[in-house]
């Protein structure tokens, strides 16, 4: 068989010039544009919220009217909410793409008459690609040469196992599994084969437990606006109010109630996380994972590179007794040495221990690695001979060996010889060593190489390799436990191996369950024996993936680590996929997550930030809601008493959009050490309760505000709007320093930041009453002796908002969290 098919002349590809101008006209290679919004689009969807349309409309009906100051108030307040939203939305998205560039899939193509490495998306037709074993193949292209060349095309047909592929085609969005190919690029993006089954099935992919609880959110708040909104209509009609001003009365009060900046907090706080996360290299493709890596309960991952540093090295050369037998390392050496497939880092221990076994061979043949044989064959043809040779997991290539190679010969492989080889293996295995088996068998020259070649093998004997745990793997997994993520292996090696290296670092490694007894299990059974194991060994990828779903129907948020080509397919689904940036294509371009350095420690501290990301967008969320609904509800009880509107529509809105102001600065918040130990997730519950106990204690005080301006002051109408504004928004801004901590607020500093923008607003909104702009707001200056109450009350709320705070919000606690990691 040849080693290498060439199909016609290889063309010399494109020049650069060629390929930008077809780039131009033809569009990236894509199948879906995964290229951020244009500025223009983000700008138009900045002013998609329908309440700001709604006010935008009514400030034109005002103009009309001739209320052009009121008319102008309004669109100020829109024009500078969205300004803000829309610069903020912007850095933050720019910064995100910036990140994901770092990590974003590449082609090896020949430009120029030179190879080099390109984005996969600049791909254009006419280009020439280079393809080989762990490569998702970028485009639909016609091969020009094959060396043992096998594709996996399950994504196109739903066969799992390799295609040979010599002459023909590759196709975008399939992989490939062994040897190497060139072709010429005929289609991209969208035109390709794949592109057009997407464009046909096209769906939106499962949300996440972040967008779900965000629409859950807003279909709550929704549901409180049109409350709120329909009664202060029925009150204005009661009372025979202008209905214009009834009308932005209503809509100034859904806007107050709504925390319409909450994409932008959301945003940027994903997005200064993500950055934060890039800090300690880990590089985040999907902002909202950012979130779902904060959730992860349950972390399974392989244990090669993420326990152990990844590097193996050769311990011992044996035979079937223990006995030494270097000839197995030359075996070894040419099986290694003249694959096409991927090759794993046994393979380069291999090659690394003394001179290349290849020297004088040549393959004939090849039956690439898969990972339900596990094993991997050639065919080489040395001194007019040709011999397989076969090496892979023991016991799958004893399974293909009836004879094996002892000290006095070739002899058959009996029940009592076999018994022999495998105590062998579970010897060396026990030690923590990785362990292999290599086989052999003479083939005519001409006999061609097949699945039906690994038969009647003879064992010429087993390799240890070592692969120590990492210095701080022992650390960092009682810190993952601590934080509550537990931690579970997944390993497609030998019990005994994976067993040893889990209890080195503390793993609980006592009841390995293995591959064969997850076969027997039903999926309730499988989800119990998940729930309760920890170890797992000799597991496929199906299983790999049953596994996580099995724990997530049992509620688990699972983060998955995988680098490998049989771990696509578990990426896609965990809730959080994980790789690492020296994975193969297929694996990173399949997670959501990508590490530049292995190890659980950077995963830990990713884990970390985005429970920070997670921590400050609920601040914002329960101040937000808790504050603008104990406002609103006293708006909406005032409106019903008070002879005139409690507030105009134009100090509503400038009201919430100096509040909103006000908060900007979370993103860069502290978060409590407490909160970040323990998975965080969305509870519209939690947000729910806290809105309607802590939102009437706010009224509480407005009310105590009305009585003291109506009874004491003898407030006109003007004075009375200067002094609920003012204290309205001292009160809902300071009570950030209490709600941003689930704790002693005395003992959490907030940031900079937020100090000085929460102070600064609270300044200007007493400022406001003394400067020109009083008059068209509506405002007059306040007597000296209403500041006396105003620190009073405020000091006053606070203090009954951290009382009524405990009742409402878990306290992270170590008691707490001894009870949380005791159920989990």
């Amino acid at each position: 068989m040849e080693a290498t098919r060439t199909v016609g002349e290889a063309p010399a590809g494109l020049i650069t010039v060629e390929a930008e101008k077809r780039l131009a006209r033809e569009g990236p290679n894509e199948i879906a544009a995964h290229a951020g919004a244009s500025v223009l689009q983000q700008l138009l969807s900045t002013f998609s919220n329908p309440l700001l349309i709604i006010l935008l409309v009514a400030a034109a009906a005002e103009a009309a009217l001739g209320e052009r100051v009121n008319a102008a108030i309004v669109v100020a307040m829109v024009l500078l909410s969205a300004a803000i939203d829309f610069f903020q939305s912007y850095r933050s998205a720019r910064a995100v793409e910036r990140l994901r560039a770092q990590v974003a899939p590449t082609a090896t193509v020949l430009r120029d008459g030179r190879w080099g490495e390109i984005p996969r998306r600049e791909l254009v037709r006419g280009d020439v690609i280079h393809l080989s074993a762990g490569d998702l193949v970028p485009a639909d292209a016609r091969l020009l040469t094959a060396t043992q060349l096998h594709v996996v095309e399950a994504a196109l047909t739903g066969e799992s196992l390799p295609v040979e592929k010599e002459v023909g085609w590759v196709y975008a969005g399939t992989s490939v599994a062994s040897g190497t190919a060139e072709a010429a690029v005929e289609q991209t993006g969208a035109s390709t084969r794949f592109g057009a089954i997407a464009a046909r099935l096209a769906e939106r992919p499962p949300r996440t437990a972040f967008e779900l609880g965000i629409r859950e959110f807003g279909i709550f708040i929704t549901r409180t606006v049109l409350f709120l909104v329909l009664f202060i209509a029925v009150v204005s009609v009661a009372l025979h109010r202008p209905p214009l001003e009834s009308l932005l009365f209503a809509v100034a009060l859904a806007v107050g109630l709504t925390p319409e900046f909450l994409p932008m907090i959301t945003t940027v706080t994903l997005a200064q996380g993500a950055q934060r996360m890039a800090r300690q290299k880990v590089i985040v493709k999907h902002l909202p994972s950012i979130q779902n890596l904060g959730s992860i309960d349950v972390l399974c991952s392989d244990k090669t590179g993420t326990l152990t540093r990844g590097r193996m090295e050769l311990e011992r050369s044996v035979d079937g007794t223990g006995s030494p037998a270097p000839s197995v390392l030359d075996l070894a050496r040419v099986n290694s040495g003249l694959q096409t497939g991927l090759r794993s880092p046994l393979d380069d221990a291999i090659l690394s221990a003394g001179v290349p076994g290849a020297a004088g061979w040549r393959r004939c043949g090849e039956v690439p690695f898969d990972f339900e044989r596990r094993r991997v064959s050639v065919a080489a043809e040395r001194d007019g001979a040709q011999t397989l040779i076969c090496k892979g997991a023991p016991e799958s290539v004893l399974a293909a060996c009836a004879w094996w190679q002892t000290p006095e010969g070739v002899r058959p492989l009996g029940v009592a010889a076999r018994t022999r080889c495998e105590d062998t293996e579970r010897a060396l295995s026990a030690q923590g060593l990785r362990v292999i088996a290599v086989a052999t068998r003479a083939m005519g020259l001409a006999a061609p190489c097949g699945l039906d070649s690994e038969q009647e093998l003879c064992l010429a004997g087993f390799l240890a390799f070592l692969d120590p745990p990492l210095p701080d793997a022992t650390e960092t997994v009682a810190a993952l436990r601590r934080d509550g993520v537990a931690v579970k292996i997944l390993s497609g090696d030998d019990p005994l191996v994976v067993r040893h290296v889990c209890q080195a670092v503390g793993i609980d490694g006592a009841d390995v369950v293995l591959g064969d007894d997850l076969d027997r299990l039903t999926d309730p059974a499988l989800g119990q024996v998940a729930e309760t194991s920890s170890v797992f060994a000799r597991v496929s990828p199906q299983q790999k993936t049953r596994i996580l779903q099995a724990l997530r129907k049992r509620g688990h948020i699972v983060g998955f680590l995988g680098d490998g080509i049989n771990d696509a397919p578990s990426l896609h689904t965990a809730d959080v996929g994980i790789s690492v940036a020296s994975a193969v294509d297929v694996a990173r371009d399949a997670a959501d997550i990508v590490l530049l350095d292995r190890g659980l420690s950077v995963l830990h501290a990713g884990i970390v930030e985005g429970r920070k990301s997670f921590g400050n967008v609920m601040k914002y969320l329960l101040m937000g809601t808790s504050s603008n609904f104990g406002n609103m509800l006293s708006m909406a009880v005032a409106s019903a008493f008070l002879p005139f509107l409690p507030m105009l529509p134009t100090q509503i809105l400038l009201n919430n959009f100096l509040y909103d102001l006000a908060q900007v600065t979370i993103p860069s918040d502290a978060v409590d050490p407490a909160y970040l130990a323990r998975p965080q997730r969305w509870d519209v519950r939690l947000v729910r309760r806290f809105m309607l106990v802590v939102g009437p204690v706010s009224s509480l005080y407005d009310f105590l505000t009305f009585w003291v301006l109506l009874g004491v002051f003898h407030a006109s109408e003007r004075l009375f709007h200067t002094g609920w504004f003012v204290e309205s928004l001292a009160t809902q801004v300071l009570v950030v320093f209490v709600i941003r901590t689930p704790g002693d607020p005395l003992r959490s500093r907030p940031s900079a930041l937020l100090t000085a923008t929460s102070l600064g607003v609270v300044a200007l909104a007493v400022a406001l009453p003394l400067t020109p702009l009083a008059g068209p707001l509506g405002f007059e200056a306040l007597p000296g002796r209403f500041f006396a109450f105003l620190a009073a009350a405020t000091l006053t709320y606070l203090l009954l908002v951290q009382v009524v705070k405990s009742w409402v919000l878990p306290r992270f606690t170590p008691q707490s969290k001894a009870r949380a990691l005791a159920t989990s």
